[in-house]
């Protein structure tokens, strides 16, 4: 069974190296096939992918005549895992800024701050997660001198350097207590910052008419260069007509034009809350601005309002395994957290923030088995295995607007596959072959090829500095 199974995987990886992988028909047989949707695993499935697309998934699946098989038969199959909240490709070694683009400490900019460009999908953390089934990244930035981090994006963990799925997916903005230190020492402050950067927006919307109240832009005319982006509007676009920004300006006006997207609702809004009260606060702000487009992160005290935020209709990426009070905002703090929301009707998520999110996405499918125990100790609140795989596959995907695209295997989806030798929640599982768009990945890295070297490495062949 197993030499079946590598002559097949070995066939794959040959036949995509040959000829482009969107030409290819491949069928994943005979393994347990786990959609991602919240069903639970389906034994003896098929997962048909052509033109890096799925065509079907499940049990009764008929192969393509001429389709390219992989016998499966006694491993899992599932969609690639989807990175809830991170900083991969952000940095390599968080100490050495040379490497380090998580922040921009010294940087005149917030809100317009992409991260795009600064996704290094050779950063070594790329490999290793990819070698961990973690297929797609939520990757923002983080905050600075303001509450304002910046603009996030959705990459791909595939061994080329085209990582960016969709680029400026949404603003990252923080509500506890870092922003409170951002924002001059008080929430109260944090709060009359956000409403103030919103307004600003709003006028500079209006100015430039661009729809900055939260309605549709003006029609622009043939010669009209307001249908610019914001931020490249020539200064005398603004001057005419006495069309000029207010001198009490607190935003550039790049950070208010990445502002206005926000504010219309055209792009989201990810917000970092820990404690209850913020929580509650974060939702009402659609009181005041009705097109926001909201997405819980962190919330460690969830489970106390998990009714409101479900009534909201907010989707969460939350911390998994937050247990203790680790700071005076999270004092709830439980690993029923996300068992509880589930169960009160909130959509929820597994991300890594303030986790070691640089570096260790690939620890998220132990996250998502742990929840699954959790269900079982008297008293805690869990999630069942097709659940806990969804919080971390199709949940994450559908918080960040992507849920069409990414983070499942039912018909029409990027074919983002792990076929893994075991049950994918259990510890020590490892993936065997990983897809990407139908791509077949590399699942070697740095420290594969450590442990390669010096796991047969005879003693004599040491390097001398073993001698010792």
């Amino acid at each position: 069974m197993k030499a079946a199974f590598l002559t097949g995987a070995s066939a794959l990886l040959l036949s995509f190296a040959g000829s482009s992988a969107s030409a290819q028909t491949v069928a994943i047989t005979g393994g347990t096939v786990a959609l991602g949707d919240g069903s639970e695993p389906i034994p003896g499935g098929t997962v048909v992918i052509r033109d890096g697309r799925i065509v079907a998934a499940g049990r009764g699946v008929a192969v393509p005549a001429g389709a390219q098989v992989v016998d499966a038969t006694g491993r899992w199959v599932t969609p690639g895992i989807v990175a809830g909240f991170s900083r991969l490709g952000l940095a390599e070694v968080d100490a050495v800024d040379a490497t380090n683009d998580v922040e921009a400490r010294n940087s005149p900019f917030s809100a317009a701050i992409d991260v795009a460009p600064a996704i290094n999908p050779r950063a070594l953390p790329i490999a290793v997660n990819r070698t961990g089934g973690v297929t797609r990244a939520i990757v923002a930035p983080s905050t600075a001198k303001s509450i304002f981090a910046g603009q996030g994006a959705v990459i791909d963990l595939g061994a080329d350097m085209n990582p960016i799925t969709r680029a400026r997916a949404f603003q990252f903005i923080e509500f506890g207590e870092e922003g409170t230190q951002n924002a001059g020492g008080s929430r109260a402050a944090a709060h009359l910052l956000f409403r103030n950067a919103l307004r600003e927006a709003a006028d500079l919307g209006r100015r430039t008419g661009v729809g900055g109240s939260g309605g549709a832009a003006r029609p622009a005319t043939a010669n009209d260069q307001r249908n610019l982006p914001l931020e490249d509007q020539p200064d005398n676009t603004l001057a005419s007509a006495g069309r000029t920004r207010p001198t009490d300006v607190l935003l550039t006006r790049f950070d208010a034009a990445a502002l206005v997207p926000v504010l219309q609702g055209r792009q989201l809004l990810l917000v970092h809350v820990e404690r209850a009260s913020d929580i509650l606060q974060t939702l009402a702000l659609r009181k005041e601005f009705p097109n926001l487009r909201l997405v819980l992160v962190g919330v460690g005290e969830g489970w106390t309002v998990a009714k409101e935020i479900a009534a909201a209709g907010v989707p969460v990426i939350a911390s998994a395994l937050d247990d203790l009070p680790a700071s005076f905002e999270e004092l709830a703090a439980t690993q029923s957290n996300i068992g509880r929301m589930r169960a009160a009707g909130v959509r929820v998520a597994i991300g890594m923030i303030g986790d070691n999110d640089t570096r260790q996405a690939r620890q998220e499918p132990q996250y998502a088995g742990n929840l699954v125990a959790v269900g079982r100790l008297p008293g805690g609140t869990g999630l069942t295995w097709g659940q806990a795989l969804e919080a971390i596959t199709s949940a994450p995907a559908e918080a960040i607007g992507m849920g069409g695209e990414i983070g499942s295997l039912r018909p029409g989806r990027r074919a983002d596959v792990v076929v893994w030798d075991k049950d994918p929640l259990e510890n020590g599982s490892a993936p065997l072959i990983v897809l990407i768009d139908g791509v077949q990945q590399p699942l070697s890295n740095h420290q594969t090829r450590l442990r390669d070297r010096y796991r047969t490495l005879p003693e004599g062949a040491l390097p001398k500095a073993y001698d010792h």
